[in-house]
């Protein structure tokens, strides 16, 4: 089922970046593509074949899901600047590209550098299983490492849940609170994976299922976005919570 999940995933978002690109290379809305392409590379990284094999070539020591980490932080940042300006959100975008925006980005990306240097990363495994059952040391740095990494998808998730909640109660078209739910359900699932040190073992299944929700609610909810700007056109994106692109 995990597998299921994890490559319709991916070629969901492939197939999204693939339909962005030539508009992209138009230099129309590449932030757009910028978020596709980026969410198609973290799940990419988050299958163990491929996985493996990436970081065989990065030297085997699990530099992949470092860079998996800050692949995630980019995509959400873009995820988090399309939808304040899309939707209005002023506030929102200020949280997020501001000062304490910035303080953030920088405090998490500190910690998981230094929390990943500390551990013993040496062999390929991923998700870091086989980092964390090396000893109990290993085991904590990974659970806070993995913390960390959590940390800054969930704050820009948070930051975001209010203007989707306006949108979906809005009278906005229906296809734009479509995606305006899709967009919370996609930033509730994220703020749900700060909670992941209190789920049990034997419920991991769940953390996969609230993971890839997550990415799927937020490729569909934007592609509905643009699904409505080609159906309503651009005088939708003239209103106070609008999707403009």
């Amino acid at each position: 089922m995990i597998e299921i999940l994890q490559w319709s995933t991916l070629a969901t978002c492939a197939a999204v970046a693939g339909a962005r690109l030539p508009s992209a290379l138009r230099g129309e809305n590449r932030t757009v593509f910028y978020i596709f392409a980026l969410f198609t590379v973290a799940i990419l990284l988050s299958i163990e074949a491929p996985y493996v094999a990436i970081d065989h070539l990065l030297g085997g020591i699990n530099l992949a899901n470092l860079i998996l980490r800050f692949v995630i932080f980019a995509a959400i940042y873009f995820v988090g600047i399309r939808v304040t300006k899309g939707f209005d959100a002023e506030d929102g975008h200020r949280l997020i590209t501001g000062r304490t925006g910035k303080a953030v980005l920088a405090l998490v990306s500190v910690a998981v550098v230094l929390l990943f240097l500390m551990m013993d990363t040496a062999g390929s495994s991923s998700g870091l299983k086989g980092v964390a059952l090396r000893d109990a040391r290993n085991g904590l740095l990974v659970e806070l490492y993995g913390a960390a990494g959590r940390a800054y998808p969930s704050y820009v998730s948070l930051v975001l849940l209010p203007a989707m909640v306006r949108a979906v109660r809005s009278a906005l078209p229906a296809l734009v609170r479509v995606a305006a739910f899709l967009l919370a359900a996609g930033a509730v699932a994220i703020a749900l994976t700060l909670l992941f040190p209190l789920v049990p073992p034997q419920w991991g299944t769940a953390e996969f299922i609230i993971n890839y929700t997550a990415v799927l609610c937020f490729v569909l909810g934007l592609a509905l976005i643009r699904v409505a700007k080609i159906r309503y056109g651009r005088n939708v994106a003239r209103q106070r919570t609008s999707t403009a692109e």
